[in-house]
């Protein structure tokens, strides 16, 4: 009855010509964060840490990724 409403994640993009999605892991801790990878210098952009399934689901809801995510060590 009081409980805040789930609002519906609006859908984000990027542009795949200059950015591919990625999941850095941690070799050490086992972290992970997904964000992407620039194509023209390599550089990787944090968007969000991955704890559980649900919020790998949630980060390819998010920007539309279907397929495989590149992991990198």
């Amino acid at each position: 009855m009081f409980h805040k409403k789930k609002k519906p994640i609006p859908l984000k993009h990027y542009d795949p010509a200059f950015k591919s999605p990625a999941i850095r892991c941690s070799i050490c801790t086992g972290e992970q964060v997904a964000g992407f990878k620039n194509l023209s210098d390599g550089k990787f952009e944090e968007v969000m840490l991955i704890r559980n399934e649900a919020d790998l689901q949630a980060f390819r809801e998010q920007y539309g990724i279907a397929g495989n995510i590149e992991k990198i060590y």
